[in-house]
């Protein structure tokens, strides 16, 4: 036998079958229908973390952006985790781990305060897409809002899984504006 061979019957299979009734299975136990809340939340968060990779990936991500948002993709794993878990086990996550702690949203906060001086903030709506960047990270925004309105029946207080994604909703936007320099705004079209 070869070695490849081998290790491909000793690794573990991707596929598990265990979803194909429509359920998923939860951090800390339990199985929820695919379409419910929790899913649907966690689900929109890993979308825009996708969406965070792409503006990553553009050619000419200068190396100060591309570590902020490694860590706001490492930040949205531990939101995940919080929203993959039912409320009841909840008190089972460790803040800054597998749930949203103060410090990470107030992190975000410090980063939006010191990006927002390397700019001149627009006083109108801006037309997205000044750079293919500023394009995502203003497409990762939205979904981040959509990830908000689905975290609220999904996480409700004392999470702060829906202040973070709000937060990081304002972030991605002031990220965008500092990546455009200058923005065109509506009432200029």
């Amino acid at each position: 036998m070869t070695s490849s061979l081998a290790s491909h019957m000793t690794r573990e299979r991707i596929y598990t079958k265990t979803g194909d009734d429509g359920s998923t299975g939860l951090f800390y136990g339990g199985r929820v229908r695919k379409d419910s809340e929790l899913p649907a939340a966690y689900g929109t968060v890993d979308e825009a973390q996708a969406v965070l990779g792409l503006a990553r990936s553009e050619p000419g991500v200068d190396a100060e952006l591309a570590a902020f948002l490694v860590s706001i993709m490492r930040d949205l794993y531990v939101l995940m985790a919080e929203l993959a878990t039912l409320p009841e086990n909840r008190v089972k996550l460790t803040p800054g781990q597998s749930s949203v702690s103060e410090a990470m949203v107030s992190r975000l906060e410090a980063i939006i305060d010191d990006l927002d001086t390397r700019f001149e903030p627009p006083t109108e709506f801006v037309v997205p897409g000044g750079n293919r960047v500023a394009a995502w990270l203003d497409l990762a925004r939205t979904v981040v809002r959509r990830a908000e309105r689905r975290s609220l029946a999904a996480a409700e207080a004392p999470s702060l899984v829906v202040p973070y994604l709000n937060r990081l909703s304002d972030l991605l936007w002031t990220m965008a504006r500092w990546q455009e320099g200058t923005s065109v705004i509506t009432k200029e079209l």
